[in-house]
């Protein structure tokens, strides 16, 4: 443990909350009135103690220096994490509030401990596995059986193939009685078919046919809107009915999107990888954290996939802005842009770096060019040079600040509270803008402000 831990700004541990109500609530417990027994350990770890509704006050401690990112404890029974404690103690920590040096009181100091001995005997386990040693119990467990695997393989892709087959007749179906018959049928019929394709081990069929469900009666131009969607999945049917006859990573695309979910087989590559914009998505059944990474020496960007049950926020948070010295690996597909954290050699620190930008144009000629190896594909990562905020009618668009082109905001994007904040940091000046740009337009994520400055989440 030689690095020591980062002092984060307010908005960065603010990115770092599950959702808005436990952003609101730990912005009111960054303060001093609310916490007393406060102490630090060589900024490597913080603690402290908040009142709560009862008697007893919550003890809550942040390791600051594991290489693994931030951990919390906090002894309240929420099951938001971080909880509004910890959200709370990292903004009194961070803003800096008189924290003295100190001792850790035996409640935080028996969980550092135990936290650093688990990590190292996790590190202990890796190096022995990367020099082939191991237990009685592994060796006698053995590798797993590669012609079973190949034969469960073979049995899912043959259900896959049904269900795709099947899927084909529905749309058939579909096109044959007209779209007005999707209306009338209501969601049921979708639902149905869906559920037809989960059956077959086809979770990204099913999510596309759920998605489709949604779509008749959604306003003015739905029949378009249908029809595209159902020619996408279409193509998405025919190319796993034919991924032999694909090249390598198309077939590679094609599986992982009807949902086969392949290894990140990519050499690792370390850098210094810029935490350019964290945010999350949620279902019935899950949450999913997007983090996108821009390597400072390889210029390579990166998305990292986190995952955690409905109501609680996905355990991997790394802080907008911020770089950190890790190895990456990529999965299969055309673009390979997802990665995996394969190791991580420091904690995250704070970097003058800014990643490169281009027009509007380049941007929407990005995109496109992307569609070639992935015609599924939703929208692409962009930096934004020199572009102003600006009202477009009823919404707003990005446009350059020479005058050029500009992008239109997706309607999402133009909805949320983020788009104030961009405006504010603009004051009609230009700005570098990170975001996600595709066929509805661009959602900006980060942006920086002309000259220095610090990145600015928006999302």
């Amino acid at each position: 443990m030689t690095e020591q831990g980062v002092r984060r700004t307010a908005d960065q541990v603010l990115a770092l909350a599950p959702d808005d109500a436990s952003r609101t609530a730990g912005s009111k417990l960054g303060s001093a009135g609310s916490w007393s027994g406060t102490g630090s350990a060589r900024e490597e770890a913080v603690w402290g103690l908040c009142k709560g509704s009862g008697a007893t006050p919550y003890r809550t401690v942040v390791d600051l220096a594991d290489p693994s990112g931030l951990a919390y404890r906090c002894s309240c029974p929420s099951r938001k994490f971080p909880c509004k404690h910890a959200l709370g103690l990292l903004l009194l920590w961070s803003g800096g509030e008189p924290v003295p040096q100190a001792e850790p009181p035996e409640w935080a100091g028996q969980w550092l401990t135990e936290r650093r001995e688990r990590l190292g005997r996790k590190t202990e386990k890796g190096e022995k596995a990367e020099k082939g040693e191991g237990s009685e119990a592994d060796a006698a467990g053995g590798a797993a059986d590669p012609e079973a695997a190949r034969r469960r393989a073979e049995r899912r892709a043959e259900r896959i193939g049904a269900g795709a087959t099947e899927l084909e007749q529905r749309l058939a179906d579909l096109l044959r009685s007209g779209l007005a018959s999707a209306e009338q049928s209501g969601y049921g019929l979708w639902d149905e078919t869906a559920a037809r394709m989960v059956d077959a081990q086809a979770p990204g069929l099913a999510a596309r046919v759920r998605e489709l469900g949604a779509i008749p009666g959604s306003g003015p131009g739905w029949p378009a809107r249908l029809l595209e969607e159902c020619a996408l999945l279409h193509l998405l049917d025919r190319g796993w009915l034919r991924r032999a006859e694909l090249p390598d990573g198309l077939a590679a695309t094609v599986r992982s999107r009807v949902g086969l979910t392949g290894t990140a087989d990519g050499p690792p590559v370390r850098d210094n990888w810029l935490v350019l914009a964290q945010y999350d998505t949620a279902d019935a059944k899950l949450t999913t954290r997007r983090i996108w990474l821009y390597g400072t020496g390889s210029g390579r960007t990166a998305l990292l996939l986190s995952y955690g049950p409905v109501g609680r926020a996905p355990e991997l948070a790394l802080p907008v802005g911020l770089a950190l010295d890790a190895e990456l690996s990529a999965y299969p597909d055309a673009g390979r842009q997802r990665a995996a954290l394969v190791e991580r050699h420091a904690p995250p620190e704070p970097t003058p770096v800014r990643p490169p930008g281009v027009t509007t144009v380049e941007a929407a000629a990005r995109y496109g060019d992307a569609l070639r190896d992935d015609p599924w594909l939703e929208s692409v990562p962009v930096t934004l040079d020199a572009v102003v905020p600006t009202p477009d009618g009823d919404s707003w668009q990005l446009a350059d600040a020479d005058g050029g082109a500009a992008l239109p905001l997706t309607s999402s994007a133009a909805s949320r509270p983020g788009l104030w904040r961009l405006v504010a940091l603009s004051g009609g000046a230009p700005v570098k803008v990170f975001g996600e740009c595709g066929h509805r337009g661009v959602t900006p994520l980060t942006a920086w402000p002309t000259g220095a400055g610090e990145a600015v989440p928006l999302c």
